[in-house]
């Protein structure tokens, strides 16, 4: 009663904002890929049997998790984003399925229990659904606004974004060979983005990628020839003072960015008063961690450049559940990456799934699914604002957003050695695997070992100089 208690109160002291998660039974399971002592060509000497999220094979814990979620499920978190007035929910709910794999009805059921559940958050964009194509562009807005109007608008922060320089986009353009993030362009896609999501203002605009050359989805080198004139970024910061000024945007935000970006453009806002950005929407999770932490992390500090992270692919395209590791493949043949052949390529290369064994080895260990040490990892990392989930369906939205309001957290300091254990083990391989790939090194180079330790201790805080191996940077 206490409990129960204690929860009415902390409802009333956050009205009006969306009512937070009151309790419900946890679905507490493993994932089926299980270490077996075997030999052959098989995935790192794992069985790998038919997969299913949910409702397997209970942990160790299952009991005592069963009672704690009846009694002790934790209120939605609300968070600042950046230094706007924007107080954003612990998760954004992500929408780029909608209109692909997924139904307006499905849509509708998903943002609906997301809303019942505390998320205040809504993230889409122009060019979804993914992937990206002519002939569904626009669907996912335009599903979220048919939901929207039986909602109060001013509820939720709508959150979209606009294409960066592409010629594959160019058809969201009228008359165009290519999309840019210059005022023209900027100016069509708000007005655009306005009539399709039915509302006269979006709360977060974001610049999905940037107009210049950088390397993305999964390229890890920046290539110097590849570079080009861009957009200046005051002339960005232009457009989107006009849309702020105008009532159709509050604030703006950046995507898929670099240091050097979001540096620039904190600094041209303050140097011509213009509006700074608010917000980064970068890629983060167990398997892609280096880039945002290297760096990244301090830039957007809130005592330096105040930019929140709004982390996408926590599981890293839904790899990280361990779905991609079964060898039945009817079974997850309409899954997002074996739907769309080339599709976030990144997650299912050799060493991903590597280390997606290992993490998942890490969460049985420890009692818990690979889905709540996925989340719980991102979820509890300082830097931080919110984590975008997306899901396919309820009951992977329901698995989700459990690893938030129900999972004891935060993770443990002996959960947190193991994760680190792993991710030292991989970048090390990783390492070696980019360094041959730029032909710095031979198999049986002598720097390799010193190379490598370089490269680990540079994630783990420590800065050293540009590397030289054998006359090469």
């Amino acid at each position: 009663m206490a409990i129960r208690r204690l929860q009415r109160e902390r409802e009333r002291e956050r009205e009006p904002r969306p009512r937070h998660f009151s309790g419900m039974a946890s679905y507490v399971t493993f994932s089926t890929v299980t270490p077996v002592a075997i030999t052959g060509n098989n995935s790192g000497g794992y069985a790998l049997s038919a997969f299913t999220r949910r409702c397997v094979a209970p942990s160790p814990n299952a009991g005592r998790r069963m009672f704690r979620t009846s009694v002790m499920a934790k209120a939605m978190e609300y968070r600042k984003l950046g230094d706007s007035e924007l107080n954003i929910s612990e998760i954004t709910m992500g929408t780029m399925t909608f209109g692909e794999q997924n139904t307006e009805k499905e849509s509708h059921e998903m943002l609906s229990y997301a809303v019942e559940h505390g998320i205040n958050c809504i993230d889409t964009a122009e060019a979804y659904p993914v992937p990206m194509k002519k002939e569904t562009q626009g669907k996912t807005d335009l599903y979220i606004s048919s939901w929207l109007k039986s909602q109060s608008r001013d509820k939720f922060v709508l959150a979209t974004k606009l294409c960066g320089y592409s010629e594959r986009t160019a058809y969201l353009r009228e008359n165009a060979e290519v999309t840019r993030v210059d005022a023209a362009n900027i100016k069509e896609s708000v007005e655009k983005s306005l009539k399709r999501l039915g509302t006269d203002y979006i709360d977060l605009l974001q610049i999905h990628w940037p107009d210049r050359y950088v390397p993305l989805f999964g390229d890890n080198y920046y290539d110097t020839s590849k570079w080009r004139a861009s957009v200046p970024f005051v002339e960005q910061l232009r457009a989107f003072q006009d849309l702020i000024n105008e009532g159709k945007v509050r604030y703006i935000g950046v995507s898929n960015e670099t240091s050097y970006g979001v540096m620039e453009f904190v600094h041209t806002a303050k140097l011509e008063g213009l509006p700074k950005i608010v917000s980064i929407q970068n890629g983060y999770s167990l398997l892609a961690r280096i880039r945002f932490e290297v760096d990244l992390v301090e830039v957007c500090h809130p005592k330096n450049c105040n930019v929140g992270l709004l982390a996408y692919s926590p599981l890293g395209g839904g790899s990280l559940s361990g779905k991609y590791l079964v060898t039945d493949l009817e079974a997850t043949k309409n899954a997002r990456l074996n739907l769309f052949p080339g599709f976030m390529e990144r997650y299912k290369g050799s060493l991903a799934k590597e280390a997606t064994i290992q993490y998942i080895e890490v969460a049985k260990k420890h009692g818990l699914t690979p889905v709540e040490l996925a989340l719980g990892f991102v979820r509890d990392r300082p830097f931080v604002t919110s984590t975008i989930i997306g899901a396919t369906s309820l009951e992977q939205l329901k698995e989700d957003i459990d690893a938030y309001l129900v999972t004891e957290g935060p993770l443990s300091p002996e959960v947190i050695a193991d994760i680190e254990a792993v991710f030292r083990r991989t970048i090390r391989k990783k390492t070696v695997k980019m360094l041959k790939e730029k032909k710095v090194i031979g198999s049986q180079d002598s720097v390799v070992t010193d190379t490598m330790n370089i490269y680990t201790n540079a994630l783990h805080g420590f800065t050293y100089g540009p590397i030289r191996v054998n006359g090469q940077r």
